[in-house]
Order: C-alpha cells, then structure tokens, then sequence
C-alpha cells in the first residue's frame, strides 16, 4: 500500500487522538467514585435491613404492649365488679364470700403478674424505638455520602463526555483528509494490537512495541519508497517515518 507521507504522519495525529479516548473511557469507566458509591450502597443496604428488622420489632412490641394493657385492663375490671360485690353487702352466705375474697386475692396476683409482663414489653419496646432513632440517623449518615459521591460522579462523567465529545470531533476532522484504505488498515491493526495501529519510527526504534531496528530492517525502510506504507516486523503496527527516525 501506499500512501502520502504526509497522511501518514496524519495517522500519528489520529492515534493520539484514539489513545486519548481510550483513556477517557478507562477513567469514565474506573471513577473512585465509582468504587465508593459501591462501598456506600452496600452498607447502605446493611443498615436499612438492620433498620427494617428494628422498626418490625418495634412494632411487634407495640402490639404486644397494647395486648398485655388489654389483658390487664380485663382483669382490673373484673376485680372492680367483684369489689363491688363484695362491698355491697348483696353476698351474705360465708362460703360465698370466702370464694369471692379467694378471687380477688387471684385477681390481684394475676394483675400484678400481668403488670410485670407489661413493664417487660415496654422495655423491649424502649429498646427498639432507641434502635431505630440510632439506625435511622446511620442510613441517614449514608445515604447523604451517597448523595455526595454521586454527584460528584456525575460531574466527573459530564467533564469526561464533554472532552470526549471534543476529541471525538477533532478526530473526525483529522481523518477526513486520510485517503479510506490507509484509515481501514489503520483501525483494523489498531483494534488487532490493543489499541495502537501506528507508531512512530523514532531513531530506529519503533514506539508501538519499544524495539530498535536491526540494520537489515534500517536498510529495507531507507530503500522504501517515500510513500511505501511500512509495517513494523516484530509488532505489525504501520511504521511512520518521521525527520527523527534517525535513517
């Protein structure tokens, strides 16, 4: 193939181009941000399930706090009748009164157990109401890092797309000029060779894989025609000859 040496040199224009979005997207792709905001929204799952496992428990105890009221609610009132009673005078006969007086000995027992049960709830209760306040304020905590870490993505991304846009166009105008066959062979090795498909011959060495010529390769590119289009022999990347490749 052959080609304009000064196309060729375009080439050289291209590839910078081409590794500058090549880094761009690396850099778009590997973000700190990115690592922190997976950091963050893995803890930020953690907490909410510790949160939600807390406010069911808080709640569970809520309804056993208003079950446990009830029931001593229920027997309060049964004593009260049976006090009633009891004061009344209407129950005369002893055996009578034995057993009432038994029953409100029970009652009191019973109500006084169910007051304990109570208290205990309401503890348990305490305790989860102070976990959810405290677990409320670590999702909180995170979920505004996370808030800060993602826009601070988003800048970055914006910054990034915008460069990229530019690139994107400065090398839509660079290939413009470059004759379609030389751009083909071009992208084809690039895409082949990680990235690079051509390199500058520069004093003998060739910059696509940091080798120098030997002399029989120095002799076959100086005999080259000046338009000849050079491919390197250890690494198959287009060989641009420049003032400096020191033939």
């Amino acid at each position: 193939m052959n080609a304009a040496p000064a196309d060729q040199i375009r080439l050289l224009d291209v590839q910078a181009l081409d590794v500058r979005l090549t880094q761009l997207a690396h850099r778009r792709n590997n973000l700190p941000e990115l690592a922190e905001l997976q950091t963050l929204e893995a803890d930020l799952i953690q907490q909410r399930d510790l949160l939600v496992a807390a406010q069911t428990e808080e709640s569970d105890t809520s309804r056993e706090q208003t079950k446990a009221e009830q029931d001593v609610d229920q027997v309060r009132q049964r004593a009260a009748r049976d006090q009633k009673r009891l004061d009344s005078g209407a129950v005369t006969s002893p055996k009578d009164l034995e057993n009432l007086q038994r029953e409100l000995t029970s009652l009191a027992k019973r109500q006084g157990d169910l007051e304990d049960v109570v208290l205990e709830v309401m503890e348990r209760r305490e305790s989860a109401q102070e976990r959810v306040t405290e677990l409320t304020g670590r999702v909180d905590a995170i979920q505004a890092k996370v808030d800060d870490a993602a826009t601070r993505r988003d800048a970055a991304y914006a910054e990034i797309d915008a460069e990229r846009a530019t690139v994107t166009k400065e090398r839509e105008l660079t290939v413009a000029d470059i004759p379609a066959d030389l751009l083909k062979l071009y992208d084809k090795i690039r895409t082949k060779e990680g990235g690079v498909g051509a390199a500058r011959l520069y004093q003998r060495r060739c910059e696509g894989c940091r080798l120098e010529l030997n002399i029989t390769e120095v002799n076959d590119v100086r005999a080259a025609a000046a338009d000849a289009v050079l491919r390197c022999e250890n690494c198959t990347r287009i060989l641009v000859r420049t003032p400096d490749s020191g033939l």
